[in-house]
């Protein structure tokens, strides 16, 4: 790649010069306490860069999305309490504009001092983030480049989407990628270079739909694909079997069946099945054969646990991402926690693929630091891993 990096800024000197980073702070929140933040991992991710600027006299205005809102304001979808916990985080005050590009914003960043810290408003409150006319998003980003100097994209969770703030405001300003961009970047082109074998994927989540095109592109790499979540009862009834009440994805059936046919699929032999989706439901664990009509699977059982274990204990690159199942409720969480304990226990490069594979690495309380790489991007990754192209990296080779 050809992309100047956030060294190059530094070493042209910043102080006293507005560095507008586009970052991922799409935080999940508590489902009981919609207020507060279920898991921060995004905002750590990008301290780093933020402290180096900000150590080196920028002023910083940051910017970020945060759900989906649909173009306007909704309070639900605020970042007036990412602000609160950045600030927590950073040790310094960030100062938050109430809205992205209007007054106060702009009143903002025209009183900020060296070494000062600026959040903007959820940008997708303006509909020229997300539109696909040229001319809006192109307006819209004309808007926030006023506010920097430079720029520097370090929110790897959404290099995939062609928004404003993401591909067009880089043609705007001198453009950099933050230490994060490149270090999510340098290890998926190891996943997608020459891996060292044997090479072994899990992939789990709720549809085969949504993870069809990196399983394709992923099957002739791989040595072997582990497959578990809400996905793997699609992948067992192509077997044959009664899944119940399981979700499944009829039409992705067929699909499946071929997908079995390349030897390296390896699918849960037993899960844990439920009279109803609740954390106080009827369990139990049967073999994959033998789903109760009126039950549905929510795990995969110990037997594969074991099974997948036994395989990731082999590998020398692993790359995991989705849940083996509703790790969210305390019944369904066996699953995730033994694959992933598995992983941690590999003797090679593995890499956690964002999403929700990196929020139960933290919800279980697992050790970050015993994984290779936790990707900030879910989506991402797997699109990189599709060999897309990402409109944000493209933006920053221009």
């Amino acid at each position: 790649m050809t992309i100047r990096t956030l060294d190059d800024l530094l070493s042209e000197g910043v102080a006293g010069r507005r560095v507008l980073v586009r970052a991922d702070l799409n935080v999940p929140f508590d489902k009981a306490n919609p207020s507060v933040i279920s898991d921060d991992g995004r905002i750590r991710a990008v301290l780093p860069t933020i402290i180096a600027l900000r150590d080196a006299g920028a002023r910083v205005v940051v910017m970020s999305h945060l759900g989906r809102p649909k173009g306007a304001p909704d309070p639900k979808y605020t970042l007036a309490p990412v602000a609160v916990r950045f600030s927590e985080l950073l040790g310094s005050p960030v100062v938050f504009a109430d809205d992205t590009v209007g007054a106060s914003a702009q009143d903002a960043v025209s009183r900020l001092t060296d070494g000062g810290v600026v959040l903007l408003e959820n940008l997708r409150f303006n509909p020229g983030e997300t539109s696909k006319d040229e001319a809006e998003r192109g307006a819209f980003a004309a808007q926030l480049a006023a506010f920097g100097d430079a720029y520097v994209d370090d929110a790897f969770g959404a290099v995939h989407r062609k928004h404003a703030s993401v591909y067009d405001v880089p043609a705007l300003l001198p453009h950099y990628a933050g230490g994060l961009v490149l270090r999510e970047v340098e290890v998926l082109s190891t996943l997608t270079g020459n891996p060292e074998r044997p090479y072994v994927v899990v992939l789990g989540g709720s549809k085969v739909s949504d993870k069809l095109a990196v399983i394709q592109a992923l099957l002739p790499k791989v040595d072997t694909l582990l497959i578990g979540g809400g996905m793997c009862f699609t992948f067992l009834k192509a077997l044959g079997y009664e899944v119940g009440k399981s979700l499944l994805e009829d039409d992705q059936v067929d699909t499946c069946r071929d997908l079995l046919a390349s030897g390296k699929i390896k699918v849960p032999t037993d899960v844990v099945v439920a009279d109803r989706f609740a954390a106080d439901a009827q369990v139990d664990t049967v073999t994959a054969d033998a789903i109760p009509a009126e039950w549905l699977g929510l795990d995969i059982g110990p037997d594969t646990v074991a099974a997948f274990a036994e395989v990731l204990g082999t590998a020398k690159t692993v790359f995991w991402n989705g849940p083996m199942g509703v790790f969210e409720l305390a019944p369904f969480a066996a699953g995730t926690r033994g694959v992933a304990e598995a992983i941690t226990k590999v003797d090679g490069f593995t890499v956690v693929g964002g999403g929700d594979s990196a929020a139960a690495v933290r919800a279980l309380g697992l050790d970050e630091s015993a994984f290779g790489h936790i990707s900030t991007g879910g989506g991402a990754s797997l699109e990189y891993l599709e060999g897309k192209t990402l409109p944000g990296v493209a933006a920053l080779e221009k």
